[in-house]
């Protein structure tokens, strides 16, 4: 008995499912790589045409919000920390790293008196401290 199949498999391959997909992980992609910002704060930093090659592992924020009011940010915090509070809370994150270092972010209009109460945290604890800049 021969029998013949008279249907033939189809040997083509949709590829629109597989554009669809390319396409929602683009989106995907891109809507995430938005989302990250390492400063949440809008600082308006000095110019500087030193730039240093040193990767902090923590990041202190001083925020001027006008009227001899300043606020502290850790890590890009939008929770404002008080200046007494910050050295305890640098000590807890830095506690176990081998070269502990931290960047300050201040606005320019930041008196230096408050970024110098900073680096004196760094001096107590012998943190190494980055003043961060933006490129000239």
């Amino acid at each position: 008995m021969a029998l013949k199949r008279t249907t033939k498999a189809d040997p083509n391959i949709s590829m629109s499912s597989m554009t669809d997909i390319v396409f929602l992980l683009l989106i995907f992609f891109l809507v995430t790589s938005t989302l990250i910002n390492p400063n949440a704060l809008k600082l308006l930093l000095p110019k500087s045409t030193g730039q240093v090659s040193a990767k902090p592992t923590v990041t202190v924020s001083i925020k001027d919000w006008g009227s001899d009011r300043y606020t502290y940010h850790i890590n890009g915090s939008n929770s404002a920390t008080e200046l007494n509070m910050v050295e305890a809370k640098l000590i807890d994150l830095l506690q176990n790293e081998e070269e502990p270092t931290f960047s300050i972010y201040s606005d320019e209009s930041v008196p230096v008196g408050k970024i110098v109460g900073v680096m004196n945290i760094a001096k107590r604890n012998h943190y190494r401290v980055i003043l961060a800049t933006q490129p000239e």
